[in-house]
């Protein structure tokens, strides 16, 4: 049997040869964002109101190269941000990549997940983005992170998921029995996969999907390495991913992509079919839905250690009583017509699009506004509903 320490070693000589993620180097900020990494907009989604805190600290998990500590850093401009990955080699990248584009508050630590414990003090965001799956032992890397979440933290997980990546693992199993014992030569393997993609024939079904979904990343050989030639892959369904996270002891907040996750965009055609799923519970529901949409490749969901409260703003009084601002993950704005917090256009009507710019700055209460612009409580809870909106409630 394979030790644990023995995979970490061959996953850190996998980063080391091709450092992951092998995004250019800036001089400047990184462009756009990842609402996921803003602590704002994050804590929004999972809790429905603003966070009481921005000086908070930042874990990024198993960091690589550092595209994603970057934007942790730069989209949280009062934030302690602290990286630790397993490769030198990535952190070596991290490092100049955070130093080029003037990230500065940020640290690296070489460690692997389960020695996180030698980090001082608890995080009130753990970022984990493709690392769990890459474990030996998933259930002890998450349960090692939860273990250094503070009380009202979240948590982002990104997996894999089994269904969406079907090819995928085929043409991983496909090339290391070519490779036999040279499986750990990298190089080697990258030569022969693309030798292998290109003599097989083009309607091949590995070969179409990889030029349906992949292929324009892949073309660069870090990519192309950590998808088919990873010496240490798990993926998920919906099952196993929450026995993963009932091991981790800490509260599931939602996945971060709540439409796919509807069944009636599948099922809303047929009252029938849509009121027997109806009658589901959450879970054999959520198993329905990827059963029936196998498209997708991983989940992407928050947990958190309670005490968290949410709030719903169903009390006319609260919500009025609440001070409203803008999320800062749109783009375009000021317009009636900008992206949202997942790059998707926004058209507002003229009344709120007076609204929104009545809430810039966050400095006057809902009910203060409400006494200049004639706008319904509900179109308020829909502008907040769509993650337009961040709400910060009255204090007591």
């Amino acid at each position: 049997m394979t030790s644990n320490s023995d995979i970490s070693a061959a996953v850190g000589r996998l980063y080391d040869t091709y450092p992951f993620p092998p995004e250019p180097l800036l001089d400047e900020p990184p462009p756009g964002y990842n609402w996921r990494w803003n602590w704002l907009a994050a804590y929004s989604f999972c809790t429905g109101c603003k966070p009481e805190r921005q000086d908070v600290r930042i874990l990024d998990a198993g960091c690589g190269t550092g595209v994603g500590t970057e934007y942790l850093v730069h989209l949280n401009p009062h934030a302690r941000v602290t990286g630790i990955d397993l490769s030198e080699g990535a952190l070596a990248v991290a490092r100049e990549r955070c130093q080029k584009s003037g990230a500065e508050r940020v640290e690296f630590h070489h460690l692997s997940l389960y020695d996180v414990h030698q980090l001082e003090g608890t995080f009130d965001l753990i970022n984990c983005v493709g690392v769990l799956h890459h474990l030996s032992d998933p259930m002890a890397g998450i349960r090692a992170l939860a273990s250094k979440l503070a009380p009202g933290g979240l948590m982002h997980v990104f997996v894999y998921s089994e269904l969406g990546r079907r090819e995928i693992l085929l043409m991983q199993q496909a090339l290391g029995l070519l490779l036999g014992d040279r499986r750990n030569d990298f190089k080697e393997g990258v030569r022969l996969g693309r030798k292998l993609f290109d003599t097989l024939p083009e309607d091949n079904r590995i070969v179409k999907e990889d030029k349906r979904r992949w292929s324009l990343e892949n073309h660069r050989d870090a990519n192309f390495a950590d998808m088919y030639l990873h010496p240490q892959e798990i993926d998920y369904n919906i099952d196993t991913l929450f026995e993963l996270i009932e091991a981790s002891d800490l509260t599931f907040l939602g996945f971060s992509n709540p439409a796919y996750w509807q069944i009636d965009r599948l099922l809303g055609g047929d009252p029938e079919l849509l009121d027997l799923a109806q009658q589901l519970s959450v879970r054999e529901r959520y198993r329905a839905i990827e059963l029936l949409d196998p498209e997708l490749t991983h989940y992407e969901f928050f947990l958190g250690r309670p005490p968290i409260l949410k709030w719903d703003w169903r009390d006319d009084d609260e919500l009025r009583g609440a001070t409203p601002e803008l999320n800062p993950c749109i783009q375009g704005w000021p317009s009636q017509a900008f992206f949202d917090l997942n790059y998707q256009i926004v058209k507002l009507s003229p009344l709120e699009f007076e609204f929104l710019q009545a809430c810039e700055g966050g400095c006057r209460t809902l009910d203060d506004i409400l006494n200049d612009i004639e706008i319904d409580l509900d179109t308020v809870r829909s502008l907040q509903q769509r993650q337009l909106l961040l709400l910060t409630p009255k204090t007591p």
